[in-house]
């Protein structure tokens, strides 16, 4: 990885900006649109070599599923699924019922459940049962009536296993075998097969992330989530060999991860890259390599509080801090997807078993949101009353402010009540 020398924070945090066929996306999703359930079959087989008859997984394919997965399999994803639960349900208990009463205005909020879900996983070639717990568990938590999961299907026209058991445990209701950019824009405009949805969450590639963006207008959706990123904030205390393992295991989800060490001390710096460099073990080393050489970075700062700037403006996705007092740095941090605190918090675990959600903001979007969780899943709803005697109190105030924009009849629909 090549080492920067910091001088310049805002200079790390340009975002990207995502790189698709936008023609293409809009021309897939306005095909989906007109002819549903026939354009997701003609692009299945177009873009996956897949000839799909029924797009729905049917009882037997799930059942058929839990036959094929270990029982290691099936207790690992019931961790993941008991432990993330267990995290959404104690945010949800503090989503209190609010009443304010003054002066004869009663407003009331109240947190209630969306009717209908679309949970994104991705597939294919690869398999993600953990990004299923991660969609899913939430909304099931929160309390969604319909909760739909659609994933692209194998070369065989069927769905991983893992996957089938992961999205039936967590709650799933329906489940179907269609990817990519069409998938969203069934989810969207809803087809024969699949019905619309209120919003649609879940990671996917740039397709999938620009059809969501596309969509945006028609449904709600969670967020444009990019390819990974990574920042590992190391003083010299912190084990070279544990940041460079942090730093090659999210390398390798693709060439396009963005991982990177922000650290005050060069040896640390020097002895990380030449680990990665001159290890003979590295899993997936074509892709790794790829990532850091293209991506990865070393920004190497004269003191801390320069490299919590760096990390604050590059809102990472995941940001580990590796120093000898991490909560004091934690404190400080203010935008990130995810925060992991000390040596033995790797986001390759947070990606699994600790109870937080992988489904984190990238490209700086840290700096307004956090992970998918019950809140995405649930909306405020507001009530309010008004009483004779309080309209009659801001009667004046109303016409200023009514006259001053140009809507007196705003004004006249309140005086007539007095």
């Amino acid at each position: 990885m090549k080492v920067i020398r910091v001088k310049n924070a805002d200079s790390f945090a340009r975002p990207k900006e995502p790189s698709y066929n936008k023609k293409l996306v809009e021309s897939i999703i306005d095909q989906v649109r007109k002819s549903g359930d026939t354009a997701l079959r003609k692009f299945e087989a177009k873009f996956n070599g897949v000839s799909i008859k029924t797009l729905q997984v049917s009882k037997k394919e799930i059942h058929d599923a839990y036959q094929s997965v270990t029982r290691e399999q099936m207790t690992a994803i019931s961790m993941a699924k008991d432990n993330l639960a267990r995290t959404e349900l104690a945010l949800k208990k503090q989503l209190k019922e609010i009443r304010i009463d003054s002066n004869g205005i009663k407003i009331v909020k109240s947190f209630s459940a969306l009717d209908c879900v679309g949970c994104y996983v991705p597939g294919g070639l690869a398999r993600y049962p953990s990004s299923a717990v991660m969609s899913v568990v939430p909304a099931k938590v929160a309390g969604v009536q319909k909760i739909i999961v659609v994933t692209p299907p194998n070369k065989q026209g069927g769905v991983d296993p893992t996957v089938l058991v992961a999205a039936d445990m967590c709650g799933a209701d329906l489940i179907f075998k269609v990817g990519g950019a069409h998938a969203i824009a069934a989810l969207a405009y809803g087809t024969k097969s699949i019905p619309p949805v209120d919003k649609i969450v879940g990671p996917g590639g740039p397709f999938v992330t620009a059809a969501k963006y596309l969509v945006s207008s028609v449904t709600s959706i969670d967020m444009l989530a990019g390819p990974t990123e990574l920042a590992i904030i190391a003083d010299d205390s912190a084990d070279p060999e544990f940041v460079a393992l942090d730093l090659i295991s999210q390398s390798e989800h693709s060439a396009d991860t963005t991982c990177c060490l922000i650290t005050t001390s060069k040896k640390l710096a020097d002895s990380v890259n030449e680990i990665i460099t001159k290890s003979t073990s590295i899993q997936r080393k074509e892709i790794v390599l790829s990532s850091l050489n293209k991506n990865g970075f070393v920004a190497l700062c004269d003191k801390m509080s320069d490299a919590i700037n760096v990390a604050n403006k590059l809102a990472p996705e995941h940001l580990e801090i590796i120093t000898r007092q991490p909560q004091k740095l934690a404190k400080q941090i203010k935008s990130a997807g995810l925060i992991l605190l000390g040596k033995n918090t790797p986001s390759a675990a947070s990606d699994y078993l600790l109870g937080t959600n992988h489904v984190l903001p990238t490209n700086r979007f840290g700096k307004s949101r956090g992970s998918l969780s019950v809140l995405d899943f649930m909306k405020i709803q507001t009530t309010v009353e008004s009483s004779r005697n309080a309209l009659e109190r801001i009667d004046k105030k109303l016409e200023t402010l009514t006259t001053s924009e140009s809507l007196p009849n705003h004004y006249l629909a309140v005086r007539k009540r007095l």
